[in-house]
């Protein structure tokens, strides 16, 4: 994985086998849930009654009074976004998002940012439409998908990805339009099995192999067998062994290097492993397995060094470990974990 590798050292080659994959379990309830229906209609009211009506004052009443899960899901959504800490992101954000203001104009509420962050989610969504519709298979933040293809090939599908596949008895393609995947390929001595992520074009006939592409740029590794990878803006070409990894962005390759599988490929066991790692490049990482906000309210916290090895079905605790092994103070809000 990108930005999580140990000093070089002897190459590991301690990954099980396909069939002993675990499955992701839902991650470990928080002190705070609460029905994320409820906890919606919560925060759209929270934002309706910024400019509401006699009407809309009337309606909420009756809501609040439906049920007592309503006053409780209120009172949280008013809490997340009256929090000093996040009053303080907000400012941040907007800093570093809006053109220059003059000095005497306020600065956005935490509220308005509120209602910002829910139409930008609204037009990720959208801008999502034509990857959902030419993907076989998704997967939502924090889910893991174990896959078959028709060729007997196994794919182990990461958090927030997105394949497609075609088999038949010419050829074997496979995009990865999105996320990381790990392939355990089917030997066909006849039928090469394709890989196409953005850049690169993998080519196989019967290894085992990971493939990240997020962003603009992609990353091979080989568990076993060999691989060859060719550009797929200027067809150069690099062929990769057991152990190698190498990073393929708009300037092309980047030199090969052995790795630790172990590490690199530890998501493939359920596992985040990093080793004297800055706390700003972990929350990174971890960010893609958590369906919610993880932010950093302090800049020198990100630079603090940390190694651990932690479950990836289990976000929030990882998040509470690093918060004690960083003596940093953890605020947890429905969907949203802030450190400082």
């Amino acid at each position: 994985m990108m930005g999580f590798r140990s000093p070089r050292r002897a190459l590991k080659m301690a990954l099980p086998a396909f069939e002993d994959f675990p499955m992701p379990q839902s991650a470990a309830p928080g002190s705070h849930v609460l029905d994320d229906a409820v906890m919606a209609e919560a925060l759209d009211w929270l934002i309706r009654l910024e400019d509401a009506d006699d009407l809309d004052r009337a309606q909420f009443q009756a809501w609040i009074e439906r049920a007592p899960a309503h006053r409780a899901a209120f009172d949280k959504a008013r809490g997340i976004w009256q929090s000093p800490a996040l009053a303080d992101i907000a400012r941040e954000l907007e800093a570093g998002l809006q053109p220059p203001r003059p000095a005497r104009r306020r600065l956005l509420k935490p509220l308005t940012l509120a209602a910002g962050l829910v139409l930008a989610v609204a037009a990720a969504l959208e801008s999502d439409l034509p990857l959902r519709l030419r993907a076989d298979h998704l997967t939502d933040v924090g889910e893991r998908q174990n896959l078959q293809l028709a060729d007997g090939s196994r794919v182990l599908l990461n958090t927030d990805s997105a394949l497609s596949s075609r088999i038949d008895d010419q050829r074997r393609i496979a995009r990865l339009f999105r996320g990381e995947a790990y392939f355990d390929v089917a030997r066909d001595p006849d039928r090469p099995f394709e890989v196409e992520a953005g850049p690169v074009q993998v080519s196989v006939r019967g290894t085992a192999f990971a493939v990240r592409y997020l962003g603009n740029a992609a990353e091979v590794s080989v568990h076993h067998g060999s691989v060859d990878l060719s550009s797929r803006q200027d067809g150069a070409r690099v062929s990769l062994r057991a152990g190698d990894s190498i990073r393929i962005g708009p300037e092309g390759f980047g030199d090969p290097r052995q790795g630790d599988l172990d590490q690199e490929l530890a998501w493939v066991r359920g596992r985040l492993v990093f080793e004297d790692c800055p706390l700003s490049q972990v929350l990174v990482e971890l960010r893609r397995y958590y369906p919610g906000w993880i932010l950093s309210a302090d800049d020198d916290l990100g630079q603090v060094k940390v190694t651990g090895n932690y479950r990836l079905d289990d976000p929030i605790g990882v998040v509470r470990s690093l918060a004690q092994v960083t003596s940093a103070r953890l605020h947890e809000y429905p969907a949203l974990l802030i450190l400082d």
